[in-house]
């Protein structure tokens, strides 16, 4: 699993492509940037002018603070800091139960390789004190009335979910759009949701980059989610890199320095990209073969 705050140094760009001299000019679409959980954020929307959006992306940056209040590991009162802090959380958020749900599938179809209870791992990096790591899927337990650690010492758990978080929210807010009657979107928060299509009548262009800038993959999508890991990247003044994906368990290790899945949402695709940088490519597939729609668009061994 991965840190977000690290995270971003992978960049996946999506930008509209040049008209052929023969097309019509249409309408640029309306704009926005921000900051998603610390990541940089872009909205592109068709078919309104940017007057017109200001209201939506009003509405945007509010659900993007309500999502923030859940999935946050810096925001000292967010959903997951407190169950960090305490081991429990009680009356949890129906988005935080969801994405427990889509984490313990994604747990299952990488058997294993997936799990964000590694929080412990990246402070154990930071502190250089790994006997105070624990981790395990298995010790943490969820229902409607509460999320807690089961571990026999619940203090050396924690709990990320900026392997899949970043996703969730991007779907999040391609659902409010759609709630608008907003169907023609490209939301890219890391993650990627492209809907319908651009001011031109095709298809949303993507390129996917490597950390290091360099174009890997040019491709087109409508209605598809697409996400990328690379668990290893530059870092300045000389610095040695370090991962910042985390193998849960010993038989796991990173194999892949950089991963791209397309999905039918973001929050599987974004999963998926995370917990492939630890499988084998015979692994990769025999856990996409469990979750219809899912595609490997890159894959890159280290």
């Amino acid at each position: 699993m991965k840190n977000l705050n690290r995270r971003r140094f992978l960049t996946i760009s999506a930008a509209a492509c040049s008209l052929p001299m023969r097309a019509v000019a249409a309408a640029p679409p309306a704009r926005w940037r921000g900051i998603a959980l610390g990541a940089q954020a872009t909205l592109q929307i068709s078919g309104v002018t940017q007057t017109q959006a200001n209201p939506i992306f009003m509405a945007v940056e509010n659900e993007l603070s309500r999502l923030e209040g859940i999935f946050s590991l810096y925001l000292e009162m967010s959903e997951i800091a407190r169950l960090n802090s305490t081991g429990y959380l009680a009356a949890p958020s129906h988005e935080l139960l969801e994405v427990l749900s889509i984490s313990n599938m994604l747990n299952t179809a990488s058997d294993g390789a997936f799990d964000p209870t590694v929080q412990s791992l990246w402070q154990a990096s930071v502190t250089a004190d790994n006997a105070g790591s624990a981790t395990g899927w298995k010790y943490l337990q969820y229902n409607s009335k509460r999320v807690e650690f089961t571990h026999p010492d619940t203090a050396k758990m924690g709990l990320t979910l900026n392997g899949i978080a970043q996703g969730y929210i991007t779907d999040k807010i391609a659902e409010l759009l759609r709630h608008k009657g907003l169907t023609d979107v490209l939301v890219d928060f890391g993650e990627i949701v492209a809907s319908g299509q651009r001011s031109t009548g095709q298809d949303w262009r993507i390129g996917i980059k490597a950390p290091d800038q360099q174009l890997i993959k040019k491709m087109t999508m409508a209605n598809r989610a697409l996400a990328t890991s690379a668990p290893i990247v530059p870092v300045g003044n000389g610095a040695q890199p370090s991962p910042h994906i985390f193998s849960p368990n010993a038989d796991l290790r990173l194999q892949h320095g950089l991963v791209s899945i397309s999905a039918p949402t973001a929050a599987i695709a974004d999963g998926l990209s995370t917990a492939c940088c630890l499988l084998s490519e015979h692994q990769i597939q025999a856990a996409l073969d469990q979750i219809p729609g899912t595609k490997v668009e890159v894959l890159q061994s280290l």
